[in-house]
């Protein structure tokens, strides 16, 4: 039991960092395909990416303590099986049972042999679920056949090529009834997946969930936070640029910051449709409340809330660190006034946040509230 035990907890550990590297990424995805955020997505993506780990570690692991694992076998060790079906003359040696005698028949989930060719027939059968829900319709069973027999082949030649020359020779076997159980598995679990995804929500209901959404012209304040996350690694992109070009020094970083937002949240929204490059990835764009268009004036004014909300946290940070007030019986209190500064803002910054993103929409965020422009999907392509 440890043997299969020990891989699902290491596919545990890597799931879970997996998770944190991933995560904004796959909320980027899911907003931009979706407009909105799908807990039954979020429970078949991770669950399918847990089972393909917890697959891939039950075929590999435990690892040789070694990388020359030649030296582990003997000369004449052979590393592939390819003659079909062994596996049924391997139960039928090893097994115990009676076969006039149906009471012994328990004993067959005892042994080896048959105990190995279940795990392996088990093994994709999950894949094979998976694979019906996202091709919907039996007569894909061929493909679902396919995509088993593939992923079965890339598990097998992993383990034949020693994970591809990380070991000087393969540390198990090669077995083509393996190819077999494996495949067969996948194909089962296509077709017996109605009896399991009857119990959850069709794709179907998620895709008129997501037409209601992109038809309601309704951008929730995720993919805001998410656009805005994005333009945010613009700006330090863009004053980077800039910083190469200046002397360094806390003049150099306003300047080059100031020219990377003006860039960012003013000039490229202004000439492209009211598209900043993360609503543009988000696939949503900035416009006036009244007019429906994008308007100079309210992208400007915009651009103004967000820069002074950096600016006062900016100044705030270096007034703390000059050296010329450190010696100044002041500084304490300077100290305590330019936190305390930092920590309110921050403080308010995420009380509105919260409020606006349980909203749901029926609240905007302050540059938005404070410049006249809300959040639309309507004409994205004009």
């Amino acid at each position: 039991m440890s043997s299969y035990v020990f891989p699902i907890q290491y596919a545990f550990l890597v799931f879970g960092l997996g998770c944190y590297v991933l995560f904004i990424p796959w909320l980027i995805y899911t907003y931009r395909k979706d407009g909105f955020f799908s807990w039954w997505r979020l429970i078949l993506s991770s669950s399918f990416l847990f089972y393909l780990l917890c697959a891939l570690f039950l075929v590999l692991l435990p690892l040789p303590d070694t990388r020359d694992t030649c030296s582990m076998q003997t000369e004449n060790t052979v590393y592939y099986s390819l003659v079909p079906f062994t596996f049924v003359g391997d139960i039928l040696k090893e097994t115990s049972i009676v076969w006039s005698q149906p009471s012994s028949y328990f004993q067959l989930v005892k042994e080896r042999a048959f105990l190995q060719a279940t795990f392996n027939f088990l093994l994709l059968l999950p894949f094979g679920v998976y694979l019906r829900y996202f091709f919907q319709k039996r007569e894909y069973w061929k493909r679902a056949l396919g995509l088993g027999f593939a992923l079965s082949l890339f598990f097998e030649i992993t383990q034949l090529s020693g994970i591809y020359g990380i070991y000087n020779c393969p540390y198990r076997l090669f077995d083509v009834d393996d190819l077999i159980l494996n495949s067969s598995g996948a194909l089962f679990g296509f077709l017996v997946a109605p009896i399991v995804l009857a119990l959850f929500p069709s794709t179907k209901s998620i895709e008129a969930k997501r037409a209601s959404v992109m038809e309601s012209d309704i951008v929730l304040p995720v993919p805001q936070l998410l656009a805005l996350m994005i333009d945010g690694i613009v700006v330090q992109f863009i004053s980077g640029l800039f910083g190469f070009l200046l002397p360094f020094g806390w003049l150099t970083e306003v300047i080059s910051t100031s020219l990377g937002m003006v860039l960012a949240f003013y000039f490229i929204p202004l000439f492209w449709n009211g598209k900043t490059i993360g609503t543009a990835i988000m696939r949503f764009r900035l416009v006036n409340e009244v007019s429906g268009r994008p308007s100079a004036t309210s992208l400007f004014k915009r651009f103004l809330a967000l820069y002074f909300t950096w600016f006062v946290m900016y100044t705030s940070n270096v007034i703390g660190q000059t050296e010329r007030w450190m010696e100044s019986a002041f500084y304490p209190l300077l100290i305590f006034f330019t936190f305390g500064v930092i920590v309110v803002i921050s403080l308010v910054f995420l009380i509105h946040g919260l409020i606006v993103v349980f909203s749901r929409g029926r609240r905007r965020f302050y540059f938005d509230h404070a410049s006249g422009i809300r959040p639309s999907r309507k004409n994205l392509h004009s």
